[in-house]
């Protein structure tokens, strides 16, 4: 009698949709596509139900809520916003303000990063406009869960950390439904578990500045987030010169010097806030503050192309 393998293998089951205004592409691995669709179908509803909670385009979300109150009264919150705005002040003052939630207040016309914008602000102007740009002046009350931004016209937005906590929070829930390996990329913010269906880690590309399609390094990553802001992102070009995106909070001008920082963390929600004020600290200071953070690293490109790197980063080419 023949004996017939019916042993099914493991695959990689992959969906790419947009989510938070972002490009998101979920992998798992599984041995059936049906409980993989089942298992991102949740994931899915879960990065909805954060968008939900911390989007700015929506009247009745409670950020907007904090927003329209600014200068006016503390507004109740729920346990998990308030989470995350205590988590962001921390990193606030970490960085020194490098990162900042409350950078909503910055007037769009300022930097809209178009084909129509020829030139700079002038450094009076661009000062003049984030003066309202102060974690200092959020203010939390941990008994009543409410939040209060002292000065009027403050804003609040989560550009900085939304997408990292999404991910986040996509793994956990793939990981309760039985997921054992997987990846949620949340438009280069990257949360991985497991292992790959041949037993190997994930490898993740580095992306070159000047080539994003082909990246200049692989790490080999388990168990690890990745996150990455660079200039070829979102960039205008004047008299000859790329200005990035990335706004230095306490001068309202664009950062210069760095072309990309990748941050390397267990956590997706750290990776991703920790890599725009890592870029605006700059290098000597950036690295010297990831130095002396515990289980983060990174990898920073100037603009020059040297590369440099945390203490215990060995990067392949």
């Amino acid at each position: 009698m023949q004996v017939v393998d019916t042993a099914i293998e493991l695959a990689i089951f992959k969906r790419v949709l947009k989510l938070m205004g972002n490009r998101f592409e979920i992998s798992v691995v599984t041995e059936h596509e049906l409980v993989a669709n089942m298992c991102i179908d949740a994931a899915v509803e879960e990065i909805r139900r954060i968008e939900r909670l911390l989007t700015t385009f929506n009247e009745l979300s409670q950020t907007n809520l904090i927003n329209r109150n600014a200068g006016i009264k503390p507004v109740r919150v729920n346990q998990e916003v308030y989470d995350i705005i205590e988590r962001s002040i921390r990193i606030s003052e970490l960085t020194q303000g490098a990162f900042d939630i409350s950078y909503g207040s910055i007037d769009k016309g300022l930097w809209n990063f178009d084909q129509n914008m020829k030139s700079l602000p002038d450094a009076a102007t661009a000062k003049k406009m984030v003066r309202l740009i102060n974690y200092k002046n959020i203010i939390l009350n941990k008994e009543d869960c409410t939040v209060y931004l002292k000065e009027k016209g403050m804003r609040i937005g989560f550009g900085g950390i939304g997408k990292g906590y999404a991910a986040e929070r996509a793994k956990i829930i793939l990981r309760r439904k039985g997921i054992e390996s997987g990846i949620v990329n949340a438009s280069g913010d990257l949360s991985t578990w497991g292992c790959q269906p041949n037993g190997q880690p994930w490898t993740i590309g580095i992306s070159n500045p000047d080539a994003a399609d082909h990246p200049f390094s692989y790490l080999n990553i388990s168990d690890m987030a990745v996150a990455t802001s660079g200039n070829y992102e979102k960039y205008v070009m004047i008299n000859g010169k790329k200005y990035s995106h990335t706004i230095d909070p306490k001068t309202g001008l664009p950062v210069t010097g760095i072309k990309s920082v990748t941050i390397i963390s267990q956590h997706a929600e750290i990776a991703d806030a920790m890599a725009t004020p890592v870029t605006v600290m700059g290098i000597k200071v950036g690295l010297n503050l990831i130095n002396q953070v515990k289980g983060v690293e990174c990898i920073i490109i100037d603009d020059n192309n040297k590369v440099y790197v945390s203490n215990n980063i060995k990067i392949s080419r």
